[in-house]
């Protein structure tokens, strides 16, 4: 029967839409790669998500998030979201946590029940602690590297986290899952150098600060507040999807 998938399912089958469909996909930080990973996921048919996201739009955002218009701007990241997901699909499951992913709240997720984990987050405390409760339930899990900085969207890759190179946070990942004994990571990094943004406090969101009143986390309380454009973490997001989807339909 004619329903909207069913471009995707004249390329990937009967039987790989039944497995997208019944995948559980969580995927912590809803932003510039994140949206785009929810966005390509739920547009291939995957039937339920845990979106996890402290954050709230901000006007800097719409610059490159796929969540952020003039009109969303001060709401949750995850409550956008997930209403941009039902609207694609009325029939998907999504479960929202608005909270900041971190060792002393990993417990209360239920990563037994994940199919898969994306890690969108850009804190190496979170990522590490999402990679080493991925290791302990036995879930796949891909990690975004370093997005910000880059302008050439063609130089991303997929790889093992310890044949990445170039990309400052895949070598601090590099040393910290060695010394705890990670053998693998899938991961997506570029080779571009990144790129020295430009030091305008005319523009800089930590002489001018318009995050929430009350947010619990402040851009300006990054050591460097990265530059970013609409054209890198996108292709980033849609590769991690293209992953997913091709490991989940695998098995």
């Amino acid at each position: 029967m004619l329903n909207q998938f069913s471009r995707t399912q004249l390329l990937l089958g009967v039987e790989a839409m039944d497995k997208l469909k019944n995948s559980r996909i969580a995927v912590f930080g809803v932003g510039g790669v994140g949206g785009y990973v929810c966005e390509a996921l739920v547009r291939s048919g995957v039937g339920q998500f845990d979106l996890i996201d402290d954050d709230k739009v901000c006007l800097t955002n719409i610059n490159r998030q796929i969540i952020a218009t003039r009109k969303t701007v001060g709401r949750y990241k995850v409550d956008v979201m997930k209403e941009r997901m039902l609207d694609i699909n009325p029939d998907v499951k999504v479960n929202t946590h608005q909270c900041f992913f971190l060792p002393e709240n990993a417990d209360d997720f239920p990563f037994e029940e994940y199919d898969y984990v994306v890690d969108a987050v850009d804190t190496v405390t979170a990522k590490i602690e999402l990679v080493m409760k991925c290791q302990e339930k036995g879930v796949r899990i891909i990690s975004s590297m370093g997005a910000g900085n880059k302008l050439d969207a063609s130089a991303f890759r997929v790889a093992d986290i310890y044949k990445t190179t170039m990309c400052p946070l895949a070598k601090v990942m590099r040393h910290e899952l060695k010394k705890r004994g990670v053998k693998k990571l899938k991961v997506v990094y570029s080779e571009e150098k990144p790129i020295r943004p430009l030091e305008d406090m005319s523009i800089s969101c930590r002489a001018h600060c318009i995050c929430p009143p009350g947010a619990e986390r402040k851009c300006t309380e990054r050591r460097d507040i990265p530059g970013s454009v609409a054209f890198v973490p996108s292709v980033v997001g849609l590769i991690i999807a293209g992953e997913v989807v091709k490991d989940i339909i695998a098995v």
